[in-house]
């Protein structure tokens, strides 16, 4: 925003660090473009464009889910995305190269497969909004201790202030309304604990990406997120598919009676309704989504990437507000804002 815009006039003294709480907000929210462009962090852009994504992605995994089950989608979508991957990886000549290979593998075997396997089988009992609040929410904290534990990374006070911010908005957000009735206790700790396992999934899995980077990087090898995505998503598949196969002769990954109301896998037609939403969300999630997820990992510790991507789920909701009717109330119109501002403050605070 100019200047001549500003309830007041900036001074060029004033550009610096804010020394009112007037000129904080100003200063802060509204600097000039050419000001954030300087200060703007360019992880903060693949991180954002992630969040988007997947935000597209859960949007039609529901469907896709509903309509094939989720074993199968899940399955389903990363083999559509890994081949979607393959064809980028081994056409610009990455392939399964670099000495990181084997770490970025192993990442998705956690990450895609056990994290992203989880988080489906935690969907039909407990519900998506607080299956979503667990995984993203406690996903960061992990992430950031086993950096540094592992790779000796830390957070200064004013970052690890902002991610508290970030996570307690999404929190009040997606805090999910008490259920009417009796549920089976067993069920929900069930759910709960699936949750916890793609939670910690997605943290280690991203701490993982991270080491593989180092990795490449003492061998000199560039390897864009993509390529990255692909030898992640490989270890991913894997598990997927045993998956898939073990339900077939014996299923404790069997869907809970929650809220599933559409699952008919062997319906046919409606099976044949479920591929445009499994291409839908292999695009946007295993694909797109994850290949600018390692591209913020690639420059940036998990801790400081992972609060941006836990504000997926905020996304969602004026998307199902217009999709499926759901309107919001007061209480997460109020977690968005707060983790809104979280987001622009920790951009603002990091890239200065």
């Amino acid at each position: 925003m100019p200047d001549s815009q500003l309830p007041f006039p900036l001074q060029p003294s004033q550009r610096n660090f804010p020394t009112s709480i007037s000129q904080s907000f100003v200063d802060w929210f509204f600097v000039a473009p050419s000001e954030w462009k300087r200060s703007y962090p360019p992880w903060m852009t693949p991180a954002l464009l992630a969040t988007f994504l997947f935000c597209l992605s859960a949007v039609t995994a529901t469907r896709a889910t509903q309509l094939m089950g989720s074993i199968a989608a899940n399955f389903w979508r990363l083999l559509i995305a890994t081949l979607l991957l393959a064809c980028w990886a081994h056409g610009s000549g990455q392939g399964w190269q670099g000495a990181g290979f084997s770490m970025l593998f192993w990442s998705g075997v956690i990450g895609f497969g056990l994290g992203d396997l989880a988080l489906y089988m935690a969907l039909p009992r407990i519900g998506s909004r607080l299956t979503l609040l667990i995984v993203h929410c406690v996903a960061a904290p992990f992430a950031a201790v086993v950096e540094w534990y592992w790779l000796q990374t830390g957070l200064s006070t004013t970052q690890a202030g902002c991610i508290v911010l970030i996570l307690a908005g999404v929190a009040l957000a997606l805090l999910p309304i008490r259920r009417k009735g009796n549920e089976s206790t067993l069920l929900s700790t069930a759910g709960i604990l699936y949750g916890l396992v793609g939670a910690l999934g997605q943290g280690m899995g991203a701490v993982m990406s991270r080491v593989a980077y180092d990795i490449n990087a003492k061998e000199a090898f560039v390897l864009d997120g993509l390529g990255a995505a692909y030898q992640r998503i490989l270890g991913g598949l894997m598990v997927a598919a045993v998956a898939l196969w073990y339900s077939k002769w014996k299923s404790p990954f069997s869907e809970a009676p929650l809220q599933e109301t559409t699952n008919t896998p062997n319906h046919a037609p409606a099976k044949g309704k479920a591929w445009p939403f499994v291409l839908a969300t292999a695009l946007a999630g295993p694909s797109l989504g994850v290949g600018c997820y390692q591209w913020a990992l690639k420059t940036t510790p998990s801790g400081l990437v992972l609060p941006i991507v836990a504000t997926t789920p905020l996304m969602v909701i004026p998307l199902s507000a217009w999709m499926e009717g759901d309107r919001p109330p007061f209480r997460s119109i109020m977690g968005g804002l707060l983790a809104v501002v979280g987001v622009i403050l920790l951009g603002r605070l990091s890239g200065t």
